[in-house]
C-alpha cells in the first residue's frame, strides 16, 4: 500500500515538472545544439549545408576581419558597461535611500520607456544627433559651435544608444541590492567615528557589490549582440558580433559559420557568467541572477 501511494506521488511530482523539460529541451538545448552540430558542417551551394566534420568554420573566425569584429564588440561591450556602472551605480543606491513614494514614482518613470517600441525610441535618438537635430540646435544657440557637428552614425552616438537601453538594468540591480541593505550597520560605523566615506567604501559598497556584479552581466552580455543599434546609430561604421552573424544569415547565408560565430559568442557568455557565479560566492552576496545562470 505504501509502495503504491509513493508511485502515485511520484508520478504526479514527475508529471507536473515533464513540460519544462519538454520546453526546455525543445526551446533551448535542442536549438544549441543544433547550432553546435551546424557549426561543425561545411557550407554547399547557396543555401545548402554538406554533412561533415570540419573545423575550418572557427579557424575563419580567426582571420583579420573577423578579430577585428570581435575586438570592437569587446571595446563596445566594455565601454558600455562602464559608463554604465558610472551612472546606474550611484543612481539605484539614491533610489533605494528615496521615501517609498518617491521611489515608486523614480521606478514608473524608469518603465515607462519600455512600452514604447525599442525602435521608435532609438529613432528618437536620430533626431537628436542628426545634423541641425536637436542637440546641433542647441549647441549653436549656446555658441558652443558654430556649424553643425556629424554625430549621427559615430562611435558615440552607437555607446550613447547602448546605454540608454541598458542603464535601467544596472539601476534595478543595484537598486535590488541596496534596498536590502542594513542600514544600522551603516550608523554603527558613524557612531565608531567612520567617514561618510569609509563608511560607503567598507560596509555599504561591498554590500552592494553582487548587485553591481548581476548589472555588469545584463549589461555586457547584450551590448555584445544588440546589433539593431549599431545598425540604426551606426550605420555600417559599427559592425557587432551580432550583425556579423545576421549578415551571415541573411546575405551571405553561410549557416555554418554564422552557427560557429554564435557559439564563439556565447562561449564567452558562459564564461563571464560562471565568473559572474564566482565572484558572487566569493563575497557571499545573494545571487540576483539565479534564474539566469
Amino acid at each position: 500500500m505504501k509502495a503504491s501511494v509513493f508511485f502515485r506521488i511520484h508520478r504526479s511530482s514527475f508529471l507536473e515538472v515533464l513540460p519544462m523539460y519538454i520546453f526546455t529541451l525543445a526551446f533551448i538545448l535542442g536549438p544549441i545544439i543544433y547550432m553546435a552540430v551546424l557549426s561543425f558542417m561545411r557550407r554547399e551551394g547557396a543555401w545548402g549545408v554538406a554533412a561533415g566534420f570540419t573545423l575550418r568554420n572557427y579557424f575563419r573566425i580567426a582571420e583579420p576581419v573577423y578579430l577585428e569584429t570581435l575586438g570592437q564588440s569587446l571595446r563596445l561591450a566594455l565601454t558600455t558597461t562602464a559608463v554604465t556602472v558610472l551612472a546606474g551605480y550611484p543612481f539605484g543606491y539614491f533610489m533605494a535611500r528615496l521615501k517609498p513614494a518617491w521611489r515608486g514614482r523614480i521606478m514608473i518613470l524608469l518603465i515607462i520607456p519600455f512600452w514604447t517600441s525599442s525602435l521608435m525610441r532609438l529613432y528618437g535618438w536620430i533626431i537628436f544627433f542628426r545634423a541641425n537635430g536637436i542637440l546641433d540646435t542647441a549647441l549653436m544657440a549656446l555658441g558652443l559651435t558654430k556649424e553643425p557637428l556629424r554625430l549621427l552614425y559615430t562611435y558615440p552616438a552607437v555607446v550613447t544608444g547602448m546605454i540608454y537601453a541598458l542603464v535601467p538594468f544596472m539601476i534595478y540591480a543595484v537598486y535590488a541590492s541596496a534596498e536590502k541593505l542594513n542600514w544600522e550597520l551603516v550608523e554603527a560605523a558613524r557612531d565608531l567615528g567612520a567617514s561618510p566615506f569609509a563608511a560607503f567604501y567598507t560596509i555599504i559598497f561591498p554590500l552592494t557589490m553582487p548587485g553591481l556584479f548581476s548589472g555588469v552581466v545584463l549589461t555586457f552580455i547584450p551590448s555584445m549582440g544588440l546589433y539593431f543599434i549599431a545598425d540604426i546609430l551606426g550605420g555600417n561604421k559599427v559592425v557587432l558580433m551580432g550583425s556579423l552573424i545576421q549578415e551571415q544569415l541573411m546575405k551571405a547565408h553561410d549557416w555554418p559559420f554564422a552557427a560557429a560565430l554564435g557559439m564563439v559568442l556565447m562561449g564567452m557568455t558562459t564564461v563571464f557568467i560562471w565568473l559572474y557565479r564566482r565572484f558572487s560566492r566569493r563575497l557571499g552576496g545573494g545571487n540576483y541572477l539565479e534564474g539566469l545562470v
